[in-house]
């Protein structure tokens, strides 16, 4: 599948009224197809299991650089894959290398869950988002979390689990005082997901920080604690 022949799939399924409604919702000035969800996940999919590593980069290289916005969200849906091999490190290197280009939260989030495999694959990755928290661009700094978002699911974690955690808190602690309605929504979400598991972990944070929050993040971080 080359990105040419993908991105004349993708034009063959172009539905002009939803397009319309979606590029409102969205608030895209590029070009929009109207696919939903569901279809650019199954294409994806069926794109990843015909593909090896060189040819999903190559495929998810060529759907970006087209800038429409299916097929940025589909190019972000290629590497879902909970283990590649022999490593996949031409596969994070194409993720990270999308990240300076976020510029929608869809997209931005499409493209996330394959990064958050390709974290699980090598944690020392978390290195790479140190310097996103710090970075001028916002979505940058919004997707050191949403990236890191596996790293809340262990309810008995490990060693480098519990450390990745410490780590993580740290950037929330950092990027509280960022008034960014995005970035408030990704530190609640966050916290919100570790609560699950760590109750008491959050509710620490939160006495701590939360009042440095906007009110309807910590509000938002703090839904499933106990009252």
């Amino acid at each position: 599948m080359t990105p040419t022949d993908a991105i004349a799939t993708l034009r063959a399924r172009a539905d002009p009224a939803r397009a319309a409604e979606m590029a409102a919702y969205h608030k895209q000035t590029r070009p929009v197809l109207g696919l939903s969800n569901a279809l650019t996940g199954t294409l994806a999919e069926t794109w990843r299991k015909s593909l090896d590593q060189p040819g999903l980069v190559a495929l998810a290289q060529g759907l970006w650089a087209s800038d429409i916005y299916e097929a940025r969200v589909c190019a972000g849906k290629l590497f879902l894959q909970a283990r590649m091999r022999p490593d996949d490190t031409a596969a994070w290197d194409c993720i990270a290398g999308f990240v300076p280009d976020f510029d929608s939260w869809a997209i931005a989030d499409a493209v996330a869950q394959g990064g958050q495999k390709r974290l699980l694959q090598d944690p020392s990755r978390l290195e790479t988002l140190d310097a996103w928290v710090a970075s001028p661009h916002m979505w940058t700094r919004r997707a050191a979390l949403v990236f890191a978002l596996p790293f809340t699911k262990s309810r008995h974690p490990n060693a480098g689990e519990t450390a990745a955690r410490a780590r993580i808190l740290g950037w929330c602690d950092t990027l509280a005082p960022d008034r960014d309605g995005f970035i408030q929504k990704a530190i609640a979400w966050w916290l919100r997901e570790l609560s699950k598991r760590d109750p008491d972990r959050v509710a620490g944070w939160l006495a701590a920080h939360g009042p440095g929050l906007k009110p309807f993040a910590a509000r938002e971080a703090a839904r499933y604690l106990p009252r």
